[in-house]
């Protein structure tokens, strides 16, 4: 095991393991046990009680954070020549169909969300073994397969995030990083988290919202009470 740095013991201190911390006391200590010296994701990880391999639980959705995720995502837009101009206009970084395609074959993977015309879902398809993995294949569920290219790009560059559960029951989701204030933290956490709430499979049994947590890049998770979620 790693040996912890003197910077993280005294995060770890901080952070008490078994207590439920209100949304707004979270989004506080994140702040203040931050260990790196860069401007780290604030991120949470929300553990639900569904089941993955059930169609109807196997969640997937968007959500458009009020205060943006403080980074500009890089997006490529995979679209016939009559709409390349609005993609570019609404902020595209790499836009195309043929020529797009076969470099990102050729193992091109230098953006975070991509776009793409349903008429150009064939040729995107081919790409499931480099998009699949990382997340980034476009979904009409996450209005990433759409006609309206210009208006997915500008709401991805203000901050629309896309989520979805892994096969263990958890959703990953970013809610900012450790130099936004602690009330736009809170803001966008709770857009998060409520949406989440509202997307609540009828056919799930028990507990949804099993477990919160909050953390920034390598410091230690603080566990959130789901009751303090607005």
């Amino acid at each position: 095991m790693a040996k912890l740095s003197k910077k993280r013991k005294v995060a770890e201190a901080k952070v008490d393991r078994e207590k439920l911390y209100a949304l707004t006391d979270a989004v506080k200590l994140v702040k203040e046990v931050n260990t790196t010296k860069f401007d780290a994701s604030v991120d949470v990880h929300i553990r639900l009680g569904v089941d993955p391999r059930k169609a109807d639980q196997a969640l997937r959705g968007t959500v458009s954070l009020p205060h943006g995720t403080g980074k500009t995502k890089i997006v490529a837009v995979f679209c016939t020549p009559d709409k390349e101009e609005e993609a570019k206009a609404a902020g595209a970084d790499f836009v195309g169909l043929q020529d797009l395609v076969a470099k990102v074959q050729g193992g091109f993977t230098g953006f975070d969300a991509v776009i793409a015309m349903p008429s150009t879902m064939a040729q995107v398809g081919r790409l499931g073994r480099v998009l699949g993995p990382r997340g980034l294949m476009p979904n009409p569920k996450t209005g990433t397969v759409t006609m309206n290219v210009g208006q997915a790009v500008s709401e991805i560059k203000k901050g629309k995030i896309s989520f979805r559960v892994d096969k263990y029951g958890i959703i990953h989701a970013p809610v900012g990083r450790v130099s936004f204030d602690a009330q736009k933290l809170e803001d966008n956490a709770n857009e998060v988290l409520g949406t989440i709430v509202k997307m609540k499979p009828s056919t799930a049994k028990g507990i949804y919202m099993k477990s919160v947590t909050m953390a920034s890049t390598m410091s230690p998770g603080i566990k959130i009470d789901p009751k303090s979620i607005k």
